[in-house]
Order: structure tokens, then C-alpha cells, then sequence
């Protein structure tokens, strides 16, 4: 999307991706288009293909730059920098993957405990082999694991799979590190909602929701 008919004079403001099947670990196919031009807004589509099959689509809205004058979101920040925290290790029993692939590090909660969780993020690698990630990328990577932080049930007896990861932005992150605050809300007829701000080292950048299938595991 980023890529698609380049718009310097843009931001993207909204992101939603749809799970529609696992998607594999291999070779995919990423195709994207403009759905809607404009001067001022655009509405772009992304498909994520794999063995002839559409595993993920995702549509998002970008907006133009403007000289309007900044207001300061009145969601807190996060209570310090990252280096004023320690690192958080992965259970041993979770495997491996994007868990270690990010550097976390705990303000308060965690995969430890369910709750409502606030912790640093950071890339240990590039989403493309040489290319430095983008604040968009660093946001939205970041953004996906709201749900799995935030965990309130058992996560040895239940799963909460989300089927979709919407992300609205007001400014672009600044830096590598995204701060994630996270809670999940969880109602009867295995319905939850994942919501989180998300912030770099200056404040807020903005918000994620995820939808939420809760169901138990098979024994």
C-alpha cells in the first residue's frame, strides 16, 4: 500500500486488515490498488494471496498533510522510556516467531498474568531483508499483538483469535520503539474486544482494536 501510487503529501490515517484463512509460512503473493483518488483523501486495497488462494485483505485511508495546528491527545503516555524497564522474556512453552523476533519491554502486566498489559516494542528485524522499516510498519506489527498481551482467560485452556486488526492513526511514530497498552473486555457467548493505545517515546500516535473469537482449546 505504501508503494502503490506514492503519495509523499499523505499519511495513512486508518488501517484494517481481514484474516480470512491461516496464512502460511512461505511464498505469497501481496497485490495493491487505489480504489477511490482524490486530492485530499484516497482509499486504497490490499490482497495477500498463497497456493492460488486469498488468505488477508486489508483497506486503508490516507489523508492529505495539512498546516492545521497540532492538539495534544488527551490519552496518557507511556510512564517512561523502555530503558526505564526491564525485558520481557516469553514463556518457554510459547513458540517461537514473532515473540522473539520484537524486543519487549514491561511497564506493568505482561504474558505472564492476565490483565490489562503496557509494554515497549521494538523490531530486532527488518519486516523486508535490507529495508529500513517504516513508521507505519513499526505501528501496525506492534499493534497485532494488543490481543495477546491482554489476555483475560486462561490461555492454556482458551484461544482469542481475532479475525481482523483495525488501527487508526493522528501522526506518524517517531523511532523504533511503539508502546503498546492493551486490555481486552470479554462478554458471555465467546465475543471480546481487544482495544490499545499505541504511543512512541513523545506520546500517543493512536488507537487498535481487534475483534475476538473466544473459544476453548482442544484438549
Amino acid at each position: 500500500m505504501q508503494e502503490c501510487e506514492r503519495r509523499p503529501d499523505m499519511m495513512i490515517a486508518r488501517f484494517t486488515c481481514e484474516i480470512l484463512r491461516p496464512i502460511p509460512v512461505g511464498e505469497i503473493g501481496v497485490a495493491a490498488r487505489v480504489v477511490r483518488s482524490g486530492r485530499s483523501v484516497e482509499l486504497l486495497e490490499a490482497s495477500v494471496s498463497a497456493g492460488g488462494r486469498e488468505v488477508a485483505r486489508a483497506s486503508a485511508w490516507r489523508v492529505l498533510r495539512t498546516d492545521a495546528d497540532s492538539v495534544l491527545p488527551r490519552q496518557l503516555g507511556p510512564e517512561g522510556p523502555p530503558d526505564d524497564y526491564p525485558e520481557m522474556r516469553r514463556p518457554r512453552s510459547w513458540a517461537d516467531g514473532l515473540l522473539a523476533a520484537i524486543e519487549w519491554r514491561v511497564i506493568r502486566g505482561g504474558w505472564h498474568g492476565a490483565g490489562p498489559t503496557a509494554i515497549w516494542g521494538r523490531m530486532r528485524y527488518p519486516l523486508i531483508p535490507d529495508e529500513e522499516p517504516s513508521p507505519l510498519e513499526r505501528a501496525l506489527i506492534i499493534a497485532d499483538s494488543g490481543n495477546g498481551v491482554s489476555w483475560e482467560l486462561d490461555i492454556n485452556r482458551w484461544h482469542f483469535i481475532n479475525p481482523e486488526l483495525t488501527v487508526h492513526l493522528h501522526r506518524e511514530a517517531e523511532g523504533e520503539w511503539i508502546c503498546l497498552d492493551a486490555q481486552t473486555a470479554i462478554s458471555s457467548g465467546g465475543v471480546g474486544l481487544a482495544t490499545s493505545v499505541l504511543s512512541d517515546v513523545t506520546g500517543p500516535i493512536g488507537t487498535g482494536a481487534q475483534s475476538l473469537l473466544i473459544g476453548p482449546r482442544p484438549a
